[in-house]
Parts: C-alpha cells; sequence; structure tokens
C-alpha cells in the first residue's frame, strides 16, 4: 500500500539541516518515498520556508540544490486563492499551518499530514501524526 502523506516543512528541514533528533524518521520517510511505500506531498508555500530555513545552516548555493531536489522527490500543491480564504475559515491558531492544511484538504485520498507539531493542526479532519507515530504505525499494519 501507498500512503499519500502532506509533509510540514519541520520535516523536510529536519531532514535537509540533520538536525537531532528528528532526522532519522525524516530520513526514513524520505526513503520510504524512494522505495515508492509512501508519496510525499508538499505545499509550494513550504519551499519558500524550507530555502529561508535550510538556507542559514547550508548557504544559498547548496539549498537551490535541496529546492531542486525536493522537486524531483515530492509532489507540490499550488496554494490559491481558494485556499487562502479556507485557511481564513479553519479555525487554527498558527495561520501558516491553516494555510498548510488548506492544501493538504485539496490531496485526494490524503492519508495523513506528518509534522511535529502535531498541536496546531488540532481541528484537522486529516489524520496528524510525527514521522515517528506514522512509521510506528505503519510498521503496525504491516506485521
Amino acid at each position: 500500500m501507498e500512503y499519500k502523506l502532506f509533509v510540514d516543512s519541520d520535516v523536510v528541514i529536519d531532514f535537509f539541516t540533520d538536525r537531532e533528533p528528528h532526522v532519522n524518521p525524516a530520513s526514513e520517510l524520505f526513503e520510504l518515498n524512494e522505495q515508492g511505500s509512501v508519496k510525499l506531498y508538499l505545499s509550494v508555500v513550504s519551499i519558500n520556508n524550507i530555502y529561508y530555513i535550510v538556507r542559514r545552516f547550508l548557504g544559498h548555493k547548496k539549498t537551490l540544490e535541496v529546492i531542486e531536489t525536493l522537486t524531483e522527490m515530492t509532489e507540490i500543491v499550488g496554494t490559491t486563492k481558494k485556499e487562502i480564504i479556507q485557511a481564513l475559515k479553519n479555525n487554527f491558531t498558527d495561520y501558516e499551518d491553516s494555510v498548510q492544511y488548506s492544501s493538504a484538504l485539496m490531496i485526494k485520498d490524503l492519508d495523513a499530514i506528518i509534522t511535529r507539531n502535531i498541536k496546531d493542526y488540532r481541528n484537522s479532519s486529516i489524520a496528524v501524526m510525527t514521522p515517528l507515530n506514522f512509521l510506528k504505525m505503519k510498521e503496525k499494519n504491516e506485521s
């Protein structure tokens, strides 16, 4: 079974900057994506956030390579006026996460939103998990 996962920018940043202790679960997600067990989706809004933060760790040139790699490894979903208007209505305390959530709602048959910041998605109608919780759930379902 291929899981469709919307990945919040914090998980991507963990992966590309080797942030401990979060890098290993994030790396496993990207490995599963390469193997075809999961399909990772990102919001176009995340790309800007990822660039801004990863650049401080890796510099401009290397970060552009990271962004290029992301475009090859993931599906990137847009953010339109429709998602912005929806984000205003979501009753989320964090507006950026509300925009992310609105983008995730547009993905047909999405299985989960993967983030380390679960509390900001408490009003989600989509399952929300940390990378580690998703990996444990996946392993349990396959055993």
